[in-house]
């Protein structure tokens, strides 16, 4: 069985018909594109539907932080700034924060060879890298986030030291870190790309991993070492 990318192509009748509700309250709140699936993929470039969106964000005047691994972001910062500009913050982080965009660069790895083998259809690192680059010349707050960590493949202290010195030298203003949750299809397919490429870490991820969530004592160790190395190289973890 075939699987496609679906289009809901009235998505922005839907968002412009419950933001002009929400706006006309003042319920204003900080919109997140691309938590659920990236917003600026391939078919964004035939139907337009995250420019779309962004449009009526901006018309409503509600702040937007921006989640992905897409160079395509670069084509929409003209109506990002406006929204930059013109958002309205809601009343609890006012005073803690002055930006109407946010745009944050997710990475699972910076080795592209890794790259290739679980995100075969992401943007290169390289190109993301290139593109946080651009976004700095426009002013605008950008992070990245290292999310997720994959278990003895991304998350030594070294690799995390060398993530923590990639968003340093980029100047972003923040990083995040995540662990890797594993469930349903998605574990399936994991652990047949584990069997594939990396065949002796089967017996790890079965003993890490009893559930969804890896080990409590691992994920511990994780934030932790990602703290430490964040402090040591003066870098905030988290926009607040």
């Amino acid at each position: 069985m075939k699987h496609g990318v679906s289009a809901k192509i009235n998505a922005p009748s839907l968002l412009e018909n419950e933001l002009s509700k929400r706006a006309e309250k003042k319920e204003y709140g900080i919109i997140s594109i691309g938590s659920a699936t990236e917003p600026w993929m391939h078919i964004e470039e035939k139907y337009n539907l995250t420019r779309k969106c962004l449009h009526i964000i901006a018309k409503y005047r509600f702040p937007v932080h921006c989640l992905t691994k897409s160079p395509l972001i670069l084509r929409d910062l003209d109506i990002l700034k406006t929204i930059d500009g013109n958002a309205r913050l809601p009343k609890d982080l006012e005073h803690k924060l002055r930006d109407g965009t946010l745009i944050t660069f997710s990475f699972s790895t910076l080795d592209e060879d890794v790259r290739k083998i679980f995100e075969p259809n992401a943007p290169r690192i390289k190109e993301r890298l290139n593109a946080i680059s651009k976004i700095e010349e426009h002013d605008l707050k950008i992070g990245t986030a290292f999310i997720p960590l994959l278990p003895f493949i991304s998350d030594s202290e070294d690799q995390i030291e060398e993530m923590v010195k990639t968003a340093k030298d980029l100047d972003v203003d923040y990083i995040f870190f995540g662990d890797l949750t594993l469930h349903g299809a998605g574990r399936k397919l994991y652990f047949k790309i584990l069997e594939l490429h990396f065949p002796e870490l089967l017996e790890k991820y079965g003993s890490l991993y009893r559930n969804s969530n890896p080990d409590i004592e691992y994920r511990k160790s994780i934030y932790r070492m990602c703290t430490e190395v964040s402090k040591r190289h003066g870098m905030r973890m988290g926009i607040l």
